[in-house]
């Protein structure tokens, strides 16, 4: 599972900080852990190896079994380490990493006249009817993680991210299953490895967060920005494309980060580490 942090202050004046970034081996997690120790943080951070997942990445393309079984491990993922912090009696906040792919996906998405904001989430029949693996396993793991921390009085936000503009991106990401829906829908939207960083530590760091946050810092509303982004993802990749760049309307956007917005207006960066190299 994606960077799940747990805050623990031992004293009144915050003089002791700890931070438990349960996956750091990604780009976003090996970020994270740089920003909060330059921001003074002690950090426990668990890094897993996924090589072995390799193989299993390759077979989900053609396996509809493996796909369903993918998405019961995130969710015994998630339930395991909610589970964990909920016999912790030092767990001050969890911040849980899910994605917009949580948000978007409904038979409603195209004639609501609002937005789709953080109050949305997909629908799971919709999910498997179509196949949108990425989007079932992270709506269903969300939502029992959200079911978890109600029941036990866990203090719980999530960050529902866009497509991570990470360096290693490429076509074969499972976020992009929908992208020319998403796309046409005014709906796809991407985020920076800096501003998700600035944003997890916002939310878990400000006192008064809540609930869920959309966040990306971009949406891909035109055809220039879709072909831009089409040769990012084929830069490493011999594949098609995975978007119809025809359209030459510029799409409006659909989706909301009014929220996150909101809540990052006064926040401070502090001491600052280059997330491109982490």
């Amino acid at each position: 599972m994606a960077p799940t942090s747990t805050h623990d202050y031992s004293c009144d004046d915050n003089c002791f900080k700890t931070v438990c970034v349960m996956d750091a081996s990604g780009h976003l997690g090996s970020s994270l852990v740089h920003r909060l120790l330059h921001r003074g943080y002690t950090v426990h951070a668990a890094v897993q190896t996924h090589g072995s997942l390799k193989s299993y990445e390759e077979l989900r393309s053609s396996n509809k079994k493996l796909k369903e079984v993918m998405a019961e491990v995130e969710v015994r993922a998630a339930h395991n380490v909610l589970e964990a912090c909920a016999q912790t009696d030092t767990i001050d906040k969890v911040v849980f990493t899910s994605s917009i792919t949580a948000v978007i996906w409904n038979d409603d998405r195209n004639t609501t006249s609002s937005d789709l904001e953080e109050r949305n989430w997909s629908d799971i029949n919709f999910c498997k009817k179509y196949k949108l693996w990425h989007a079932l396993s992270k709506t269903v793991a969300e939502k029992t993680a959200w079911a978890l921390a109600m029941d036990r009085g866990i203090n719980m936000v999530s960050i529902n991210g866009g497509l991570m503009m990470s360096p290693d991106l490429t076509i074969t990401n499972p976020y992009l299953k929908g992208a020319a829906e998403m796309y046409e829908d005014g709906l796809f939207v991407t985020v920076d490895l800096r501003f998700s960083v600035d944003a997890y530590i916002c939310v878990f760091e400000d006192v008064s967060s809540y609930g869920r946050y959309l966040c990306f810092n971009h949406v891909i509303s035109c055809n220039n920005e879709a072909d831009e982004l089409t040769r990012i993802l084929l830069s490493t990749s011999d594949n098609t494309h995975p978007l119809s760049l025809e359209d030459t309307r510029v799409h409006q956007q659909r989706i909301s980060n009014k929220k996150l917005n909101k809540l990052m207006v006064n926040f401070e960066e502090g001491l600052q580490v280059d997330c491109s190299e982490a």
